[in-house]
């Protein structure tokens, strides 16, 4: 089984590299602090060559359970 990547892109976790389980997934849920947030598929999955590493797939951030808000600090 090749292995596939999620990039998350924006909110808390921008740039955050996690594994994802099932390629065709449209949505990650991440626990982050007290609460969760949620990523949504972003476009289709980039390097699926056998031999170009491992697949990825951009997800962009949508919204968290609690609200949170990036801070600018």
């Amino acid at each position: 089984m090749h292995m596939a990547l999620a990039r998350l892109h924006g909110g808390p976790l921008d740039g955050q590299i996690l594994p994802l389980d099932d390629i065709d997934q449209e949505t990650l849920i991440v626990p982050y602090s007290e609460t969760q947030i949620i990523y949504r598929r972003d476009g289709v999955p980039t390097r699926t060559g056998a031999d170009d590493g491992p697949t990825e797939v951009s997800f962009r951030f949508v919204e968290s359970e609690d609200g949170i808000s990036p801070s600018d600090d």
